[in-house]
Parts: C-alpha cells; sequence; structure tokens
C-alpha cells in the first residue's frame, strides 16, 4: 500500500486558534466517489500573488506605533517566510478617502505640469514602500489608482463628490500619469500597473471620479495607451473597471470589444461590494480569454469589527469563488487602520487584517490576517489552479499546484456543524473532518 503524507493547517472558530498545524496520512484506496476529488493534471491559470494597499493612512499608522510593533507588521506581511509574504500592493494617485486629506501633485491650474511634485508621498507612502521592499527582498508588484484628478481638471471643481474628467484635459491626465511614474521610478520605486480610475461609477462623498464604459475606452484607446508608449512605459500594465462584479461583462465589453482600446489593455480589475456573483468572471474569461482578472479592492465597511469571525470568512469565501472564476492575484485594501477604522478624510471607517491602537500602541491580528495566510502562505507565485471539484454543497474549496511540485488545498466551512468528508488526490484517498466555521489548508509533497 502507498501512503502520503499531508500537512494540515487549520482555524477554528470555537477555539480561536490560528495556525494549528498537523498532518495525516492518505492511503491508496479507490476513490471515485470523493467528496472532495482532486485533479493536479488539470490546470487553469497561472498565480500572480497576494497584496494590501498601502494607502495614506495605513502608512501613518505605522508612524504612530513604536519601531518595534512597525517592524513587526511589516514582517508579518511581507516576509517571505516569517509572514504572508505579500508581493502585490496597491497605491493612490492624488488622495483617496484613506488620506489625511485631499491633495493633489501640482499646482493649481497648472497646465503645463511643470510643478508636479510627489513630494506629498515622502512623508508617509515611499518610506513605508522602502522598508517593504527591505523586507520582502525584492519590488513589490504595485498598481497605481487615480481616485480623482486634479479639482480644477474636473466637471464639478472639486475631488469629492464624482464630477467627469473635463473632456479638454483627456491628453493633459494621460501625461499626469506618466509623471507619476516618471516620478515614482525616481524615488526608486517601480510601478506595474495602473488602472484608469478607482469605482469609475461610484460618485461619492469622498474623491471619486465618474467614467461611463464609454468614456474609459476611448481614454485608454486615444489617450493613456498612446501616452504609455510614448513616453516609453508601454510596458506599465492597464487595467480598466477596477469596481464591482455587478455589472463587470457589460462593463468589459464595451472596452475589450475595440481593438484599438483593447490593444493597450492587459486586465480588468474587481471589487467585492455589491455582489459575489463569481461566476461573472468566468464569462469575462470566456469572451476575452487573453486578458487577466485581479482582485483590486475588498475590505469590511463600517468600522472595526475586532475579534469577529465573520470577517475571515468573507475574505475567505470571496478568494475561493473568485480564484474558480479565473482570478490571478488579490490585492487587499488597507493593510493597517486605527482603532476606529481610520484615518478617513470624510469619515468612511472600515475594518483591516490589521488594527493598531494608536493611544496604547497595541497590534490587533484580525481573523481576515489568518485567513488570507491560509492562501498566501502557500500558494506560490507562478502556481497553477488545479481542477478541484467538491460534491458536498456545505464545504467549499480550491486548489494549486506549486512550482515546487507541492498540491495546496484550501476548504472553508462556514457552517455551524462539523464536516466529514472524504478527499481524494491522484486516487490517494483520506477520510478528513474539519470543525464548524473553520479554514484548513492542506499541503501534499
Amino acid at each position: 500500500m502507498v501512503t502520503k503524507e499531508v500537512k494540515v493547517i487549520q482555524s477554528v472558530k470555537e477555539t480561536n486558534v490560528f495556525w494549528q498545524e498537523s498532518s495525516l496520512t492518505f492511503d491508496k484506496k479507490q476513490a471515485n466517489n470523493a467528496d472532495v476529488m482532486v485533479n493536479p493534471s488539470e490546470t487553469f491559470q497561472t498565480w500572480l500573488g497576494f497584496g494590501g494597499a498601502i494607502t495614506e493612512s495605513s502608512a501613518y499608522n505605522l508612524n504612530l506605533v513604536s519601531q518595534k510593533h512597525r517592524e513587526e507588521i511589516i514582517t508579518a506581511y511581507y516576509d517571505p517566510d516569517n509572514g504572508l509574504g505579500y508581493n502585490l500592493g496597491r497605491v493612490h494617485i492624488n488622495s483617496s478617502d484613506f488620506s489625511l486629506g485631499n491633495y493633489d501633485y501640482v499646482d493649481y491650474m497648472d497646465e503645463t505640469l511643470a510643478s508636479f511634485s510627489i513630494e506629498h508621498e515622502e512623508k508617509y507612502v515611499l518610506p513605508l514602500l522602502h522598508d517593504i521592499e527591505k523586507v520582502a527582498g525584492k519590488p513589490l508588484k504595485l498598481m497605481a489608482s487615480p481616485w480623482s484628478p486634479p479639482s480644477w481638471m474636473k466637471t464639478n471643481n472639486e475631488m469629492n463628490h464624482g464630477g467627469k474628467l473635463k473632456r479638454e484635459y483627456d491628453s493633459l491626465w494621460s501625461k499626469y500619469f506618466v509623471k507619476y511614474i516618471e516620478a515614482m521610478n525616481e524615488k526608486g520605486i517601480s510601478i506595474w500597473a495602473v488602472s484608469i480610475q478607482n469605482e469609475p461609477e461610484a460618485k461619492q462623498v469622498w474623491d471619486s471620479c465618474l467614467y461611463s464604459a464609454e468614456e474609459e475606452r476611448d481614454f485608454v484607446r486615444d489617450h493613456l495607451g498612446p501616452t504609455l508608449a510614448e513616453a516609453n512605459l508601454d510596458q506599465v500594465k492597464i487595467i480598466i473597471w477596477d469596481h464591482n462584479r455587478d455589472i463587470i461583462v457589460e462593463r468589459a465589453s464595451v472596452v475589450l470589444n475595440d481593438p484599438e482600446a483593447s490593444k493597450y489593455v492587459w486586465g480588468i480589475g474587481n471589487h467585492w461590494y455589491i455582489s459575489e456573483e463569481f461566476e461573472n468572471l468566468t464569462k469575462v474569461h470566456e469572451l476575452f480569454p487573453d486578458k487577466h482578472l485581479l482582485f483590486t479592492e475588498g475590505c469590511i465597511e463600517g468600522g472595526v469589527k475586532l475579534g469577529e469571525w465573520h470577517t475571515g470568512e468573507r475574505y475567505a469565501r470571496n478568494i475561493i469563488g473568485d480564484i474558480n472564476n479565473w482570478l490571478e492575484g488579490f490585492i487587499d485594501w488597507n493593510i493597517v487602520l486605527d482603532e476606529q477604522g481610520g484615518p478617513n478624510h470624510v469619515g468612511n471607517y472600515c475594518d483591516a487584517p490589521v488594527i493598531i491602537d494608536s493611544k496604547k500602541d497595541i497590534v490587533h491580528y484580525n481573523s481576515s490576517f489568518y485567513f488570507i495566510g491560509h492562501f498566501s502562505k502557500y500558494i506560490q507565485v507562478g502556481a497553477k489552479r488545479i481542477a478541484v471539484s467538491v460534491n458536498n454543497v456545505k464545504l467549499a474549496a480550491t486548489g494549486f499546484n506549486n512550482p515546487d511540485g507541492s498540491n495546496v488545498i484550501i476548504i472553508l466551512n462556514e457552517t455551524d456543524n462539523r464536516q466529514n468528508f472524504t478527499l481524494s488526490i491522484d486516487e490517494e484517498f483520506g477520510e478528513i473532518d474539519v470543525p464548524a466555521h473553520s479554514i484548513t489548508t492542506f499541503i501534499v509533497n
């Protein structure tokens, strides 16, 4: 009889224990009727990695804690051996709601962009990016997104409350992207990708700017794409949509059905608000199989949910749902927020995987931090998703074959009951028992 040792990492609500490690043995048996069947020979998309947003608020918060805790948090996220191994990131061009206030990079009405400067980012964001890359041991793949152009470029003459980019500034705004990328390069930070606009269909009380699908198509086709190419920055990926799954098919189709626009577009970004229609990602993939799908933002809204378990489950459910529908990378929202869920310059407080108590110099790791880790610590960059069929409707699962040859299977049980099931990998078969409200990672070498 052939046996296989399997490493097991588990987090369980009942015991509130994270990273509980054990092992089990798979015996070679008949496995045709297993509840969860894994076929490593059937592969799908290649995995890019995991990360979070390095907002001004997150960077500011890491200046409020002691140096010891700052280093601890950076290590916990970015150390490839002792942390979550994050390799992706997101930054904002100009301010976002998770900034200390509205700001941009030019003097008012400077249509020459001669005054362009990212000096504002030198206080908090740039030092953090450099510290992160030292711990990670390599540059992050950084995506940069604007929440709003400068107020004078917009129809409502302010950065907040929506409005649109004035058409006469299409060309100037695309040159602004170039200025930003070049300025970051001069500071030793490489921008891997840009999105045209964060949440282009959301009129928010904070920094926001509206684009129709047609306006997004025309901007990338006639301005941003050619401008990046002319500046020898065509290696920088362009991501469209960068908003919710509910209408991702319609929005992507308008842009990508135009061949001249499509040639500049690397992929489509999605957020998890509004909808968990994961199947919409597969629809986009089937329509445009040469384009890439990236999760670019998601968080728990409404302030801090310290110690809650359901927040981690939401992360895992969304990660599994999107991965099983051709997602190639996952970027969380703020990496660190304070005890209120900010700072946020319009009071739009949210939760984050790491919360700091700025008054007591205490660090809290939420369940979401550990749930993300069940994926990011064990799915290697370059891994291939493998076929995982689940015959137990009470479980959700996904799996990858890593470049080192190991197979990783993650199983989520959100129910109130312990689940007993059978798991087979290449006809090797094991009896599995997972507690209620648990997530389990299996590593098979």
